[in-house]
Formats: structure tokens, sequence, C-alpha cells
């Protein structure tokens, strides 16, 4: 099987939204009147991103969902994707439950594959996502206000769990781990809650990196500072299931350090708590408030006696940590 050949069997189909797909020089989009349209790139490598036994089809629904995680900080509704892929051979199995994960995840989003690249080498999959948005509706990192409250979905922890399991840190038993692994290996992006947000959020950004470092991307962003409260990490599933194994210190690490969670923190005003409440509902996307901005810069997080803490929370880097797994 050629190159082309691969492409043609794989990933190819009609489009739907695209006015030309895969097969030219260039992909055709027909923009709508008065719509901005974001665009986004994630690269998953093998080895720092995914482990080599991962299965091929949760693979596939990862790759597509992380670039989906970024439109809907945006407030974006996708429309189109680009796919590039480095393998190191032609594996028809595997290329046929990565491709149908691709497939099904585009499917469920309303995308178009429309167009990429394939390439021998070692295994790395690169994505560009396309969607769009009303002018005035964009969600942004730098719109956080003084007196905003502070906002997650879903909940934070469960991924950075499953890896320690991986990693033979700590040990669970088989059903948790498999719900633990399935927030690690296939996220679900937020779209529906950033769609929802759309003039009630004033700044949003996905967690990917740990809660920590993202909500500093807001911060630096906005000019502003946080408060946050550690009442509600209890929430996380990843805490119940390691509540007896390790100290609360390590609990907080998995929650507020962990990354790979791809929900959403955004902020909004104390006045549109209501609205908050909406979108969570319209969305069926459970969100929880988690602290505050404010004037003064800088981040403080308050333990359970809401006393402040001294320690220092890290996010991941992808030039300053050990591989991912390592």
């Amino acid at each position: 099987m050629n190159e082309f050949d691969l492409i043609d069997k794989y990933f190819t189909r009609p489009p739907e939204k695209a006015l030309l797909g895969v097969g030219d020089d260039c992909a055709l989009l027909e923009s709508n009147k008065g719509m901005h349209q974001c665009i986004t790139s994630d690269m998953l490598v093998e080895g720092r991103h995914f482990l080599s036994t991962v299965d091929p089809y949760r693979l596939g629904v990862k790759s597509l969902a992380v670039n989906l995680s970024d439109l809907a900080a945006c407030g974006a509704t996708p429309s189109a994707f680009t796919l590039s892929l480095s393998l190191p051979q032609v594996d028809p199995h595997w290329l046929e439950l990565f491709s149908s994960g691709i497939w099904d995840t585009a499917l469920l989003f309303g995308m178009d594959l429309v167009g990429g690249d394939t390439t021998r080498g070692p295994l790395c999959i690169s994505i560009t996502a396309i969607g769009e948005v009303p002018p005035g509706d964009v969600l942004l990192r730098s719109g956080a206000l003084e007196g905003d409250d502070i906002y997650i979905s879903g909940t934070l922890g469960d991924a950075a769990l499953a890896l320690a399991v991986f990693r033979g840190f700590v040990s669970v038993d088989a059903q948790s781990f498999e719900r633990i692994r399935t927030r690690l290996e296939q996220p679900t992006p937020r779209v529906g809650l950033g769609v929802a947000l759309r003039g009630v959020a004033n700044a949003c950004i996905d967690i990917s990196d740990g809660l920590i470092g993202d909500l500093n991307h807001i911060l630096e962003r906005s000019g502003v500072g946080a408060t946050l409260g550690t009442e509600w990490i209890n929430n996380s599933e990843a805490i119940s299931i390691d509540m007896q194994q390790q100290s609360f210190n390590k609990r907080l690490d998995y929650v507020l350090s962990g990354g790979d969670d791809y929900e959403l923190l955004f902020t909004a005003s104390r006045d549109a708590r209501e609205e908050v409440r909406f979108a969570s509902e319209q969305s069926r996307t459970p969100v929880t408030l988690i602290g505050q901005i404010t004037r003064e810069k800088g981040l403080k997080v308050f333990d359970l006696r809401r006393e402040l803490m001294q320690r220092r929370f890290t996010s991941f880097d992808h030039f300053q940590t050990h591989s991912t797994y390592d």
C-alpha cells in the first residue's frame, strides 16, 4: 500500500461542510458572513503523549479531542481539520482502528477531514482544527476581571492518577482503573459548554498542562491575580479512589498540577452565576466554582482550614520535565 492508497482508504470521505476536501493542493472552506474562524494545532508523540500500547481507536479519539478542547476554550463551533501522520510502518489493523476513532469523533462534532500529510518515521500525529465563532463572542485568556468567579468543568486529576498507576506509583482496583484510564486516553472535549459560555464567560482556557499552570496563563494575559480554595477537590474521582493511599498534598498534585484533563477553566462575573448554571445545564456539563479573581497579582491557594499554603505547585512543560511516560 503506497502513501496515496493509504490516504484514500482510511482518510478520504466526501466533505459535508467544506467546498473541497482531501485530494487537492488546498482545501476550500466557505466562511459564513460575519463569523471568525478559529484555528488550532496539536501534536501527539509516542512516548511523550501516549504509550505504545494504547488502543488505536482511543488514540484516534484523543488526537482530535485535544484540538476540539482548544476550540471549546474559544467558544468555537468545530467545522474541519487536517491530519498529518508519521508512521513507522503501514499496519492495516492499527490504521483501521485509529481512523475509526478519528471518524467517529469527527462525526460526533460535525467536522470534515480536509487534508494533511503522511510520511514514514516515528509515530507522531499532528492535527490542525478549524472552528467558527461570532466576533463578539470569542472567549480569550485575556478577559478576566477583578471579582470574577473562577470555574472548572467536570473533575480534575483522574488522568494524572491513571498515569501514576501506569508508572507503578499507586495501585487501584480494575474497575476504577478503567474509568480513570479512559479519562487519560479518551478525554471528552467540552465543546457544548464552550458554545454555551459565549457572552457569559470573561476568560477561558482548556486545562491540558495542569490547573495551576493554565490558570496562570489567564492571570498573566489578564493582568490580575486569584485565590483558590481546595475544598472542592474531593469531587474528583481520582481523589475518592486514592483517598486512603497518599497524603492530601499528593492528591492535590493530581488535581492542581496533573494535566491531561482537557476540561475548561473559565471566569465569569458574580452577577452571571445564574447564566453559568444555565450554560452548565444546557450543555449537560457539570461546573464547579473554585475561586475568585483579585486585583492583586499572583495566585494564592488556601487549604481546607482556609490557611494560605506555602508550597509551590508546578505544571507540565515539555522542555523542563521528564518524558510523560518515562
